[in-house]
């Protein structure tokens, strides 16, 4: 006999994920699920934490592009001041 495969429907975001989970999570604790839809309930589960740790570590490497951007821009800007010391220490020989 073949399985049938749920249809994972993508939520709309992640707040609304975590409020299926978490609604998912309550109904297994109140041992009112139907033992018939336990498996589709966990699967459906399964799927959305995953879904949500996709979504976490996707926002985890732009955070971590953008800090590394702005990494670089402040190199570049002590790069800048280091040459106005400089300037400044060559305007202080004069005198």
């Amino acid at each position: 006999m073949a399985t049938k495969k749920v249809q994972a429907a993508e939520p709309a975001g992640y707040a609304e994920a975590m409020r299926e989970v978490e609604s998912i999570l309550s109904e297994l604790d109140s041992n009112s699920v139907d033992v018939d839809v336990l498996a589709t309930k966990a699967e459906r589960a399964s799927f959305l934490i995953n879904w949500c740790n996709e979504r976490i570590s996707s926002a985890q490497m732009t955070i971590d592009s953008l800090v590394a951007d702005l990494g670089a821009d402040e190199e570049y800007d002590d790069d800048e001041y280091e040459d106005e010391d400089e300037f400044d220490d060559e305007e202080d020989d004069d005198e």
